[in-house]
């Protein structure tokens, strides 16, 4: 019986493999909820008056950090159930300001792909992940690099065939 649900191994995401997300929209409970939750409470996430004289364009601007975390769910969701073993490390850039409200998803493409030196039931792959809104704006590009797991493993774990 077949398993669905399950994430790309890393054998199927050779370079130059490019995919694209679901998009997801942020909303006001969830930059409220993030913000708490981290202790992110600064004035230009919290103060309306503030947000209003300073925030560009005077809207309800969204942490880097969040729009990140969002970005890495959805890329979660559609690559790396079941298949994902270890977050290893990234590189991470702002492009410009993500707003309550905005739309966004994540245009992927694979830069490395390669087994383990270790265990080539394990792969390294590499990824530029472009974070773009509603606009079509780039408002973030981070490149993570991820541990996991192979066709073998995955076999292996779920029992397929």
């Amino acid at each position: 019986m077949d398993t669905l649900g399950l994430g790309v191994c890393w054998e199927d995401m050779p370079v130059g493999y490019q995919f694209k997300t679901v998009g997801r929209t942020i909303t006001e409970p969830d930059l409220v909820n993030f913000i708490n939750c981290v202790g992110m409470v600064e004035v230009l996430f919290t103060d309306k008056t503030y947000i209003e004289k300073y925030a560009p364009q005077g809207k309800r601007l969204v942490p880097g950090a969040l729009v990140y975390s969002i970005a890495e769910g959805l890329v979660l969701q559609a690559t790396l159930q079941g298949t994902g073993l270890a977050f290893l490390g990234m590189d991470l850039d702002v492009k410009g300001p993500t707003f309550v409200g905005d739309t966004i998803h994540v245009e992927s493409e694979v830069l490395e792909s390669r087994a383990t030196s270790k265990d080539p039931k394990r792969g390294l792959v590499k990824t530029q992940n472009k974070i773009i809104n509603n606009r079509g704006e780039t408002v973030c590009i981070y490149t993570p690099l991820r541990l996991a797991a192979g066709r073998e493993m995955l076999a292996e774990h779920w029992s397929l065939e």
